[in-house]
C-alpha cells in the first residue's frame, strides 16, 4: 500500500472559532473555510506548506487523526487486513471515504480516497464563523 500524500491533520478542538482566530493572527495561518453545519463546527488552514490543518468541534480524543490520501481505500484495507491491522468501518469526510487504522501507541492514523476532488475549490474562502 502506498499513501499518496499526508493531506490533513484532523484535530479535536474544544472551540475551533477561537483556535482559528489563533492560527490566523498569531501564526499568519491562511483560513482555506470555516463552516458551521450539522451541529459542529470545522475549520480548514494552512499554516505553512504541508498538510492542512482541520480544527473539528465533533472529533472526540486529545490526539489529531494523520488523514493520509490513498488511491483506492478498497484496495488499500484489503492490504492493511492481509496484514493484520484492525480497521475500522467506512466513514466519510466531504473529500470521500475514510476508514481509521488502530496504530499501536495510541496514534491515530485514517486513511481516505479522494473521491469528491471539487470539495476543496467548494468550500474554499466559505466562513459561517
Amino acid at each position: 500500500m502506498k499513501f499518496e500524500s499526508l493531506d490533513f491533520l484532523y484535530m479535536p478542538s474544544r472551540d475551533p472559532a477561537a483556535e482559528l482566530e489563533w492560527f490566523e493572527t498569531a501564526l499568519g495561518a491562511q483560513v482555506a473555510f470555516a463552516i458551521e453545519a450539522f451541529g459542529t463546527r470545522v475549520a480548514m488552514l494552512r499554516p505553512v506548506e504541508g498538510p492542512a490543518l482541520l480544527l473539528a468541534g465533533h472529533l472526540e480524543g486529545e490526539r489529531p487523526v494523520l488523514m493520509f490520501r490513498v488511491a483506492s481505500l478498497d484496495a488499500a484495507v484489503t492490504e492493511l487486513e492481509a496484514a493484520g491491522v484492525a480497521v475500522s468501518p467506512e466513514f466519510g469526510i466531504p473529500h470521500g471515504p475514510v476508514r481509521e487504522i488502530e496504530a499501536r501507541g495510541g496514534h491515530r492514523i485514517a486513511i481516505y480516497e479522494l473521491t469528491r476532488p471539487e470539495t476543496g475549490e467548494r468550500l474554499e474562502g466559505r466562513r459561517d464563523f
